[in-house]
């Protein structure tokens, strides 16, 4: 089969062994395969995130003096079961499936490993028992999202976002634009993007963003007060002191309202749940000194160089600072049907197709923030640009 191979830093399609499944493993075609952040940032940095992975306890990440098969977003069609299979799934079925394959007695990520290649190619081994049927007749394209969309909706759930919580999310690159498209499917009515992009900024609007920012010309925080959040230090104290003057004027102890307040939720000062989908050093420490007092930071772009926050800042303003990566099998599960029921538009995200002789120069577009957001690849298709 032919199959596109990323070896230090090049791509190349090249004709490789076809893939026979082993033992509870399903063999499927390559229906369409997205080009993940990830991927780019692997082609360059993978001796960097092997070494990140090797610390955390993972000896399986990709190298750069490895051939390897990217591809962990994607969509196929069951050809043969291997053997112990329960065919939970009939060949012909149109799956997504988690990108984890078991080999021996190891686990390995697809399309991030050389133990499990990916779907960059027009054929891959996936686990049947993280295989799930596309349902309601969903295209190809939009069912190969389920895997970065279920990132995102990972993240929309870390962050405890209710729907009258202001969120903010900075950086509209396609993770960012997954996690406003969640934010809107969960119901959040006011969802502030920023981005230095024009065309960014566009597909912001178009995935639901209720108010989009030019950072060159303003701040994402400016209507702090306006939802009620806290900007300051003094705004803190103020309405702390506030608070005690009006609660001594009753005529009940004021400890006794303040913790009837604690728990009606009424004490809890206002703040917005921020999302960083940019990863780049300096832009978490940005967010805290930035951010309205007490927000509430999630962190879901991949920095792959070393930063560094002021943890005096964090600590004055109270911030809560989160990391997230992947999502749960059930998160997937349930993104895959959010597509297939339309609660989701992640149409806005899709803005190129090409076969896998198309993979280079797929890359280098996606270099233009104000052209490309999701580039998908199609084995079968013969278009390069």
């Amino acid at each position: 089969m032919r199959a596109v191979v990323c070896k230090q830093a090049s791509l190349e399609v090249l004709e490789r062994p076809d893939p026979v499944p082993g033992a509870g493993q399903v063999l499927i075609d390559v229906l369409r395969c997205g080009i993940c952040g990830s991927d780019l940032h692997a082609r360059h940095h993978c001796d960097e995130m092997a070494a990140v992975a090797l610390e955390a306890g993972y000896d399986g990440f990709m190298r750069s003096d490895q051939a390897v098969v990217f591809g962990h977003e994607f969509c196929g069609e069951i050809v043969e079961h291997g053997p112990g299979c329960r065919r939970t799934h009939a060949a012909g079925t149109a799956v997504v499936a988690l990108p984890l394959l078991r080999q021996g007695t190891e686990i390995h990520g697809i399309g991030l490993s050389a133990h499990a290649p990916g779907a960059y190619a027009e054929q891959l081994l996936v686990q049947e028992s993280l295989a799930v049927a596309v349902p309601n007749g969903l295209s190809p394209e939009l069912a190969a999202l389920t895997e970065p969309m279920a990132v995102a909706w990972h993240a929309v759930r870390r962050g405890d976002v209710k729907k009258r919580t202001v969120a903010i999310v900075i950086g509209c690159g396609p993770i960012g634009l997954s996690v406003i498209c969640m934010l809107k499917a969960r119901g959040v009515r006011t969802v502030i993007a920023s981005d230095f992009s024009r065309g960014r900024r566009a597909l912001a609007a178009q995935c639901g963003a209720d108010v989009v920012i030019d950072p060159a010309e303003g701040s994402p925080y400016a209507s702090a007060a306006e939802h009620g959040h806290l900007a300051t230090v003094p705004a803190a104290l103020d309405a702390a002191v506030g608070a005690m003057d009006k609660l001594q004027r009753l005529p009940v102890p004021w400890h006794h309202v303040w913790r009837a307040a604690e728990a009606l939720g009424a004490a809890t000062p206002k703040s917005p749940v921020i999302f960083e989908c940019v990863g780049v050093p300096g832009v978490i420490d940005e967010i805290i000194a930035s951010a309205p007092l007490f927000s509430r930071v999630v962190v879901v772009g991949v920095c792959m160089g070393v930063d560094q926050i002021r943890p005096a800042m964090a600590i004055n303003k109270e911030i809560d600072l989160r990391f997230v990566v992947g999502y749960t099998p059930v998160e997937f599960r349930d993104t895959l049907h959010m597509l297939a029921e339309g609660k989701v538009n992640a149409a806005p995200l899709l803005t190129g197709v090409v076969g896998l002789d198309g993979v280079e120069h797929a890359f280098a577009a996606l270099a233009d923030p104000d052209a490309q957001a999701k580039i998908l690849i199609e084995p079968k298709s013969s278009a390069t640009l």
